[in-house]
Parts: C-alpha cells; structure tokens; sequence
C-alpha cells in the first residue's frame, strides 16, 4: 500500500513552469503545504520575479531560476545551481509545456516540432535524470509529477506534434514508475497526469468534447495535489478521458473515428484554436 504524505513539511519542491497560472498554483499549494524550499523555474525572468515575490514570507524558501528547459545546457547548469544552493528536491513537478496547433504540414521544423519536443518531453526526461540519482540515494519519500495530456492517449487532428509529445510523455513516465520499482526504490512514487483542456488560456479557442467542459485550473491543481502525496501511478481528468480510452480500446477504428468525430465531437475540438496570444 501506497503511503500518503501527510504534509510537505521540511522537503523541497521544484516546479517547472512556474511563473503563472497551473504552476505558480502548484507553488502555492506548495507553501500552502509548508514545504521548506520551493523552486521556481521559467523561461520568462519578470513573471518569476513577480510569482516569487508574491509566494515570499508565507513560511517556505523561495529559489527562482530563469530556465530554458528546451535547452539541455540551461537545464543542466540550473539543476547544478539548485544542488549546490538549495539540494535535492524531494517533490519536482515537471509542468512546463507549449501547444502549437495545426495542421502537421504547416508546422515549423525547429518554431513548432523542435520545441514542442524539447519543451514537453525531452526537458521532463533531462530534468528528472539530473535529480532521480540523488532523489534515489536519499531514501526520503519522494514524487515526480510528469504532466502529459488526454490528447497523449487519443489522436486528434491539428495536434499531430503536441500529441506526439504527449504520447511520449506517458510511455516514458509510466515505464519509469515500474523501473524504481523493480528497482526497490520504492520511496519514489511517479504520477502521470492526463487532463483534457484546461482554462488556462494556454488551449483558448479549443471546444471540450461532448461530457468535457473545460477544466477549472484551481480544481485540477488541488486534484493534482492529492494524487502527488497519495502516490497515484496515472490520474485521468475528467472521467469521460478515461471513458474515451476504452472506447478507443474496444472499437474497430473505423466505429471509433465515427464516434469521436461525430458523437463526442473530439476531432472538431481544435478548429477554433487560437492559443495564448
């Protein structure tokens, strides 16, 4: 049985993406939850000065480090910084992702699939690797957070590229959930999270399927929370992600792409996308 973390109490967490909006929220909980160190990372320097500065003097330490993840190099100086300044984190939610949504021949080689894949699935495996050896050492109960999506377990057009980042996602985060524990290291629990779209701004213009609203980010982050300190192997958001899966497992492609296309509306969910501006 899977033990609980009552609390975050004297470890030290790290948040990828963390400037604004899910991740600024995870650094909350995170003081929220006494963690005696939080660690800040993002690519946009003013909006982590501004998080960190509005999280400081609430009890927890605050570290903010200005990172590219979609550079190795960045990567491995800044986990560097945060051995010699601060240790090893006990919790790393790997939450930073970008979303370029088209068609797959009018994506940018380098703009659009070079960073899409060094964002959202080299940089989780990187950072996870410069952490995992001393995180295994340790002996402390830890979690990694690796935040994938619904679109990483369904094909969807017009996300050719952010799916294919997210398939990879699962299929490494999962893999590594079995690896410690065939390993014995069981202190380590890994999380993979699977939502459909989020208010984040991040998917504006996208249009839930049929039984998905939008998820509210407040309540996905508080989910988030619980399933980390529980230990969760896979958390699926909302349950029709989970119902759309084993559809997708048991009927004949041609039934399911008439399902999803014209029952649930899944492949129609993009055509208005417009993202972040």
């Amino acid at each position: 049985m899977t033990e609980t973390l009552a609390s975050l109490a004297g470890t030290t967490v790290l948040i990828t993406g963390a400037a604004m909006g899910m991740g600024k929220m995870y650094a909350q909980l995170a003081v929220a939850d006494r963690a005696a160190h939080v660690v800040l990372w993002d690519i946009n320097g003013e909006l982590l000065e501004a998080a960190a500065a509005e999280l400081a003097g609430r009890g927890s330490e605050i570290h903010s480090y200005a990172v590219d993840v979609g550079s190795l190099e960045a990567i491995e100086a800044a986990a560097e910084r945060v051995r010699t300044e601060v240790g090893t984190p006990d919790i790393l939610i790997n939450n930073a992702g970008i979303v370029r949504g088209k068609y797959f021949w009018e994506h940018d080689q380098r703009a659009d699939i070079a960073a899409t894949m060094a964002i959202n699935t080299l940089a989780l495996m990187h950072i996870t690797r410069e952490f995992l050896p001393a995180m295994i050492a340790g002996g402390r109960p830890s979690r990694i957070v690796n935040v994938a999506s619904a679109a990483g377990l369904l094909a969807n057009p017009r996300m050719s590229v952010y799916s294919s980042s997210k398939w990879a996602v699962i299929g490494w985060s999962d893999s590594l959930r079995l690896e410690l524990a065939q390993a014995g290291h069981r202190h380590i629990k890994v999380t993979t999270f699977c939502p459909s779209y989020i208010k984040t701004g991040m998917f504006e213009g996208a249009r839930g399927p049929l039984l998905t609203p939008l998820l509210e980010p407040a309540d996905v982050t508080k989910r988030v929370w619980q399933a980390m300190k529980e230990g969760t192997p896979i958390l699926m958001m909302p349950w029709t992600v989970k119902l759309s899966t084993a559809l997708r497992g048991v009927l004949p492609l041609a039934a399911w792409d008439l399902v999803a296309g014209r029952v649930f509306g899944v492949y129609k969910s993009m055509e208005h996308f417009t993202g972040r501006k």
